[in-house]
């Protein structure tokens, strides 16, 4: 869904829009426990990790993803990230296909059965949370230490795909950005078993654009995450401009932003997933920002993954 998300879901208390809101959560939640009635769980011939989330996008789902393909090669496995096919999520496919193989169906069953039929040996399934007809053999769910649970509503009144008390099918929960105890204590309530790591994103190549004005733009989940990543690296930001998720660029769109690199001098930089939204002739004249994962209990991370060879 191509919408920016409305400020009053990250208030942390409620608003008209949220109470006005309310009834339609109801009336959302009820329908996913009906839903979830009717589903039956199947459990396939190799091991899968979901990596999902329960705020609304931008958690990092997909650099997570990429990260435990990176870990499960250096234990010698094979790895391939399933993803259930939309349209306008061709950024994410794009993005993954540039560093780990994946496949996609409608259906993941579909994709999975292709995947063992083609010998991959591990599954790791990128926004498969919500998908009750898989048994996972390891459930992982990301957070992000500015948005946490937003007001803790359900859409639409917040931005919470699901009740928080969905945790009781988690075992590790991920956290972009810095230590939160009290949060911590706030997700035990509903899963007292969760373990948490906590991970930033680095990117090599950000000192080339120290000293330089820049220009940024984003059509991700969350584009001021992107925006306080650079200023986090002391790079300085003239102009910020947020696109909604999965934004299709316009040749007037990027025109417009061709110009505003005129009238401020200064140079543009976006995310790789909204460089690769961009055809190939046109995504030359842009930079991007390439970030990876880095835990602060790297190890202890490779251990839970470890666990699932033993």
């Amino acid at each position: 869904m191509k919408v920016l998300k409305p400020k009053f879901w990250d208030q942390n208390y409620f608003t008209f829009f949220s109470i006005l809101l309310y009834p339609f959560s109801i009336i959302y939640k009820f329908i996913f426990f009906i839903i979830k009635l009717f589903v039956t769980e199947k459990k396939f011939s190799v091991p899968i990790i979901s990596v999902g989330n329960i705020y609304l996008g931008g958690t990092g789902k997909t650099p997570i993803s990429l990260k435990i393909c990176k870990i499960l090669k250096e234990f010698e496995q094979n790895p391939v990230v399933i993803r259930k096919y939309y349209k306008n999520h061709e950024d994410e496919i794009s993005l993954i296909k540039k560093h780990n193989k994946i496949l996609t169906a409608k259906k993941r069953w579909d994709a999975i059965n292709l995947a063992i039929e083609k010998n991959f040996n591990f599954i790791v399934l990128d926004d498969g949370y919500q998908d009750l007809s898989i048994k996972k053999d390891l459930n992982i769910i990301c957070f992000h230490s500015k948005q946490k649970t937003g007001n803790g509503q359900v859409i639409p009144a917040g931005p919470l795909r699901e009740s928080l008390d969905t945790l009781i099918n988690c075992q590790i929960v991920l956290i972009n950005g810095f230590k939160d105890l009290e949060f911590e204590q706030k997700l035990k309530r509903y899963n007292p078993k969760l373990i948490f790591f906590y991970y930033n994103y680095f990117s090599k190549g950000i000192e080339n654009l120290k000293n330089k004005k820049l220009i940024a733009f984003a059509g991700i989940g969350n584009p001021i995450n992107f925006f306080d990543f650079l200023r986090e690296n002391h790079l300085n930001l003239v102009k910020e401009i947020s696109y909604p998720d999965h934004y299709a660029y316009s040749e007037k769109d990027l025109e417009d932003l061709n110009k505003l690199e005129e009238k401020f001098k200064a140079k543009l930089i976006t995310t790789e997933k909204d460089h690769l939204r961009m055809n190939s002739f046109v995504r030359k004249r842009f930079d991007y920002i390439k970030v990876e994962v880095k835990f602060e209990d790297e190890q202890g991370f490779k251990n839970s993954i470890k666990k699932l060879l033993e």
